[in-house]
């Protein structure tokens, strides 16, 4: 990677966008020792500093260099939401005009971020108010990393972000590079050093990318599982068309390997008449026997247009006694933000669609109303 600096001030090299293997090669290749690039995490990580000129232990000349030819850069919150829950959701603009969501969940001795990784989504699973908004681009680093920046100054002192979860919008592992860098800042010793248990990547099946996960990065996996059969799984989720079941799960198995202890998180939302049936569970009891897993039921949350509704409590209920009767870990996700839409699978942001799919989902709606 060339990091040759240019001499006008344009084209800054944002130096959020390197965890720090990244900033350890981007100063050396510029005449610097390897350890500035702890120097600096602390800085902009752990003291909050955006002003190279504060940086009192680099060298005046370094941060002359740096001031004029690099930059910290994040995206900017434009809108606070503050739910009657507590929950807050920012929506944040980055430098191409397109804006994205993140929300805060604040609980008793955590704090969760639920963090976007694209602006929109490249993949179409029907249930999902973020997937109906056509897909962008990939966020850089920079801009996922900053998300938690701009929460954690806004937050102050406060609150204090204790754990991150990969949810927002977009498909994280169709930004593996970026993702993996930005999850390496959190769970630094000199930026965020969150725990890797407290950073959680969650995924809707892309099995080349979770092989290549579990070589590269140890941080907590969920997936999005949401059927138990690939006739439904196929309507639902439809990536599984290219990725069934059966290599989705020997790719969870896999991951688990990492830790005697580990378990895989399958997020399965409760849509009614269509995935929750008792039949259904028993048939996730018997899919997963091989897996070690907790599973996550999720309560649908409603988006404009949707067609599904959510399962009613007594369903769930129903759900969650044969998958705690077989042994299973099962919770049901209290639903936290819904009156701003910042509930799971609600975040929208404002996405200028390059994949063309609200033009195509218009065209459909036209030809069912004909």
């Amino acid at each position: 990677m060339n990091f040759a600096l240019a001499p006008a001030k344009l084209n800054r090299i944002n130096l959020l966008d390197f965890d720090r293997k990244g900033l350890e090669a981007f100063f050396v290749e510029i005449g610097e020792k390897p350890f500035r690039a702890t120097q600096l995490l602390k800085w902009v990580y752990q003291e909050g500093v955006e002003d190279f000129s504060q940086m009192s232990n680099l060298s005046k000349a370094l941060r002359t260099q740096l001031a004029e030819q690099c930059s910290l850069d994040t995206p900017e919150i434009v809108l606070e939401q503050i739910a009657s829950d507590g929950t807050r959701k920012w929506v944040l603009e980055t430098s191409c005009g397109n804006r994205i969501e993140t929300v805060f969940i604040p609980e008793e001795g955590r704090g969760t971020l639920c963090v976007s990784s694209q602006i929109g989504c490249a993949l179409a699973c029907t249930f999902c108010s973020t997937a109906q908004q056509g897909f962008n681009r990939n966020l850089t680093t920079a801009e996922i990393i900053g998300q938690l920046f701009a929460a954690q100054k806004r937050l102050g002192s406060s609150q204090k972000v204790t754990n991150v979860v990969m949810m927002g919008m977009g498909e994280p592992l169709l930004n593996f590079d970026n993702v993996v860098a930005a999850m390496n800042l959190m769970m630094d010793d000199f930026a965020y050093g969150l725990s890797k248990r407290r950073v959680t990547i969650s995924t809707s099946g892309i099995v080349p990318a979770m092989y290549r996960l579990t070589e590269v990065c140890d941080v907590s996996l969920a997936v999005s599982l949401h059927a138990v059969t690939d006739e439904l799984r196929n309507e639902l989720v439809p990536i599984n068309k290219k990725y069934p079941l059966k290599e989705l799960l020997a790719a969870c198995r896999d991951n688990v390997k990492l830790s005697p202890r580990r378990r895989i998180t399958f997020e399965y939302v409760m849509l009614e008449g269509i995935n929750d049936s008792v039949q259904d569970a028993k048939a996730m009891v018997r899919l997963l026997k091989t897996v070690p897993s907790k599973i996550n039921l999720i309560p649908f949350n409603p988006f404009p247009n949707s067609s599904y509704r959510c399962s009613s409590s007594d369903a769930i209920d129903r759900f969650r006694t044969v998958l705690h009767n077989a042994g299973m870990i099962t919770t049901i996700r209290k639903t936290r933000g819904d009156d701003i839409d910042a509930a799971c699978g609600q975040l929208v942001g404002k996405v200028q669609d390059k994949s063309r799919r609200h033009l195509k989902l218009q065209l459909v709606g036209s030809e069912r109303a004909a």
